[in-house]
């Protein structure tokens, strides 16, 4: 059930984020949830192994190319998914950004706390 409902808030935090940024747009909430299933599932299989290949470069950077993974991975569910569409990779780094600080606002504000 927990996590039923983190996705659902998930979901409501990609039409957010859709919302405030024009070069995202998202066809509905049934597509937000799909993106959101998406996301969560190559967050799991793929951005492990991204990491790792990175990891020199991930050192380097102190960290910051992890946020260029994270705009990766949004570009990757936009060309899956035919609902969800995203400009360029700097819309996807902002999308990222907005999307985790809005998940993570709506988690608070939820009530429930996120494993870390």
């Amino acid at each position: 059930m927990n996590f039923l409902i983190r996705l659902l808030l998930s979901a409501l935090a990609v039409v957010i984020a859709s919302y405030l940024l024009p070069g995202v747009e998202v066809d509905g909430f049934f597509a937000a949830i799909i993106i959101a299933v998406v996301l969560s599932l190559l967050n799991f299989v793929v951005k492990p192994i991204l990491v790792i290949l990175t990891i020199p470069l991930t050192v380097v950077t102190l960290g910051l190319f992890l946020l260029v993974i994270n705009a990766l991975i949004i570009l990757m569910a936009d060309s899956i998914i035919p609902g969800f569409y995203v400009d360029g990779f700097w819309w996807a780094l902002l999308f990222s950004l907005v999307m985790s600080l809005t998940n993570a606002l709506l988690i608070d504000l939820s009530g429930g706390k996120e494993k870390r």
